[in-house]
């Protein structure tokens, strides 16, 4: 028998491979994309049954009618699919519930029953991306080909679906609400029927309460005719019960502000995430600013202990808690504060409602640490306390502040007054002792953390990242308190404890630094990491054009810092030019003596620009500077250099961006337009970045 050489094995072997694979594509290969399949790689955990992560199973099981989805980033969109399902109960009668979009695998939506509706509440957040609960669901249902359960109608999968939309975005952002926009399409195209208009909450604008509640009057309406419901008076009907309980705080299982039970008997372990943060010591924490009325912290933060990573760019999340202040006048208005330390059993009576934080806990810990009390106060909230008023005079002035948006926007919005505030002034300071507690938790959102970019490089030193923080207290009217930042001025808090001396500001704010337990003592604050797409480019030796005034240029310290050590162990790098702008060179010049010396390590690869508002005779900007230095920025830019923007997005971004475009026109002889495409197209190509905030 003849021999059989390696290419006829070779043959072979690729004759059986190609068998295979035809027999096997579509089942072993080549699938179209599933929502479970998305969802395992999104979070890296194993995927729950179909069953247990069914919508329709659900709805079945709990005998529901409508299901509310949200994609929430901050809590905003969270709050709002909760007033929704909350508010279509108690004018309609009908069994709503809340949905985290990122707990379902949602493969089944084709078989949704006709007689039930879903309501998809999204935000946007960054460049047109989904929240981080919602990018399985995203992916899976604005993709090119979705594969349903059932399949029974491959064209319009999707025919029995009704639904509503509405999106939290920002005007600010190129890609404003572009995920309930592409959301929305995906839904019509696949079959689905939406009832109403698709709403559009702009925060940019700083409209979005009033752009939810006038959308969703709108829709309610629309929803009545389509389903066929009756409106009915609103009646309070609690999905949470609270009963005061006989244990004492130094019951070792009540829960005085820990995040879990891990925390609770202090055995928490990682992986640190959102739901069970690590509680990092605070290495550092000096004054930026020489002012007597402003301050910014410089603050280093330890993860050496917490197998917690992060790259240059990156964002660190702080967990922040309520002040001694806003705590206590919570806990008086509403006849709270001397049970404040009684331990309270909350239990959720309607099957489908989360109990928001661990328990049994006490009524001060729930203020200080789980509920956003110094947030914005909703009309809509408002209105619904109205039966729970302490007098005939204090009931209908807060029906008129509910019901009225422009007596409400100057009684309340015009001088930023938190809930308790408000109530104080309507009473006179009587207590409202008859709201019930669970309305309180049932429509109070719960303290989210704030995030804050990483200003110092991971190449540097990966276990210690910088945050720099202005610390917010915004003056008001003469009849109110400071505005004050909740997280930034629990921050310098802690330093002035940290260093034993007294905040010298007549409105300065305390918080229980020393945290549940004494826990955080020894200046430790809980927190974990947000990765970012806003990154360096992969080749060091690419130019890079950075636009950072005040704190926005933090992330920029951390790219400059990165370069100068790359240079120095003889890495070759590009040009780095940074536009940083503030106030005054003497006051607010952030990290002025570091630029110098990351000048002499890279030499004429390094260039700042500084404009200093409140300097001279005119008011000078990054934006102008920016076009200033057109010819170098443009001479960058047809090198390959990446932009980047950091920094306020209510104006600064939108005219850095419209510079840049008259820039690229000017030096380039071309016409306007075509520069603003340039700029667009640069975007698609991850080219120009922005991280910035309203």
């Amino acid at each position: 028998m003849a021999q059989i050489d390696a290419f006829d094995i070779f043959i072979l072997g690729a004759v059986l491979i190609g068998t295979v694979a035809y027999f096997t594509k579509g089942t072993l290969w080549g699938r179209r994309r599933t929502a479970s399949a998305l969802v395992g790689k999104s979070n890296g955990a194993a995927v729950a049954s179909t069953a247990t992560r069914s919508i329709i199973t659900k709805l079945q099981d709990s005998d529901r009618d409508v299901v509310v989805f949200y994609g929430s980033q901050t809590g905003t969109a969270e709050d709002y699919a909760s007033r929704l399902a909350k508010e279509g109960h108690s004018r309609f009668g009908l069994k709503t519930m809340v949905a985290d979009i990122e707990e379902y695998d949602l493969e089944d939506l084709d078989t949704f029953p006709e007689d039930k509706v879903a309501i998809f509440v999204m935000a946007t957040y960054g460049e047109g991306e989904p929240t981080d609960n919602a990018v399985a669901f995203y992916e899976f249902i604005s993709g090119e080909d979705p594969m349903f359960s059932a399949m029974e109608d491959p064209e319009r999968p999707l025919k029995n679906l009704k639904y509503v939309a509405f999106g939290l975005g920002n005007n600010t952002y190129e890609h404003y609400n572009a995920v309930i926009t592409r959301l929305n399409e995906a839904l019509l195209k696949l079959g689905a029927s939406r009832i109403g208009e698709v709403g559009m909450g702009d925060d940019g604008a700083g409209t979005m309460e009033e752009d939810f509640l006038s959308w969703k009057e709108e829709m309610w309406s629309e929803f009545a005719s389509q389903v066929g419901v009756q409106e009915r008076e609103a009646v309070y009907e609690p999905a949470l019960k609270v009963e005061e309980s006989e244990l004492t705080t130094e019951d070792a299982n009540v829960y005085l502000g820990e995040f879990n039970k891990g925390h609770l008997e202090g055995t928490e372990s990682s992986p640190f995430l959102p739901h069970n943060p690590y509680i990092a010591p605070i290495t550092l924490c000096r004054e930026l600013f020489k002012s007597d009325s402003r301050n910014c912290l410089h603050v280093e933060i330890d993860l050496q202990d917490s197998n917690l990573k992060f790259t240059t760019g990156d964002h660190i999340a702080v967990w922040p808690q309520n002040s001694d202040k806003e705590v206590d006048r919570f806990l008086s208005v509403l006849g709270l504060i001397s049970k404040r330390d009684d331990v309270i059993n909350v239990t959720a009576i309607d099957p489908t409602t989360k109990v928001p934080f661990p328990n049994p806990t006490t009524y001060d810990t729930v203020v200080r640490y789980h509920l956003e009390i110094c947030g914005v106060v909703s009309r809509q909230f408002l209105a619904s306390l109205a039966p729970f008023a302490p007098s005939d005079e204090a009931k209908a002035e807060i029906t008129k502040l509910g019901n009225l948006k422009d007596y409400f926007s100057e009684v309340v919005s015009s001088r930023y007054l938190n809930i308790a505030q408000v109530l104080e002034r309507i009473s006179c300071g009587v207590t409202w002792s008859s709201v019930p507690f669970s309305l309180i938790l049932e429509s109070i959102n719960h303290i989210q953390p704030r995030y804050y970019s990483i200003s110092s490089s991971s190449y540097v030193d990966k276990t210690k990242p910088h945050i720099t923080v202005v610390v917010e207290s915004i003056p008001t009217t003469a009849d109110a308190d400071p505005l004050k930042g909740v997280a930034s001025n629990y921050l310098l808090d802690l330093k002035y404890k940290r260093e034993n001396i007294k905040n010298p500001s007549p409105s300065a704010v305390s918080y229980a630094t020393d945290g549940p337990r004494g826990r955080y003592r020894g200046n430790k604050v809980p927190v974990h990491i947000r990765h970012s797409n806003f990154k360096l480019p992969s080749n060091p030796a690419t130019p890079i054009i950075m636009v950072g005034p005040g704190t926005g240029v933090a992330p920029f310290r951390g790219f400059v810092h990165e370069r100068a050590a790359q240079a120095e162990a003889g890495v070759p790098v590009g040009t780095s030019l940074l536009f940083f702008g503030s106030r005054n060179r003497t006051e607010d010049f952030l990290y002025s003596e570091e630029w110098e010396a990351l000048g002499e390590k890279l030499g004429e690869r390094f260039k700042l620009v500084t404009a200093f508002s409140r300097q001279g005779p005119e008011k000078v900007y990054v934006q102008h500077r920016l076009v200033e230095n057109a010819e170098l920025v443009n001479k960058l830019l047809q090198e390959g250099a990446y932009f980047y923007v950091c920094g306020d997005a209510s104006r600064m971004a939108k005219d850095v961006s419209a510079s840049l475009a008259k820039i690229i026109a000017a030096q380039r002889g071309i016409a306007e337009e075509q520069g603003e495409e340039i700029v667009k197209s640069m975007r698609a190509q991850n080219l120009y970045q922005e991280d910035v905030w309203s």
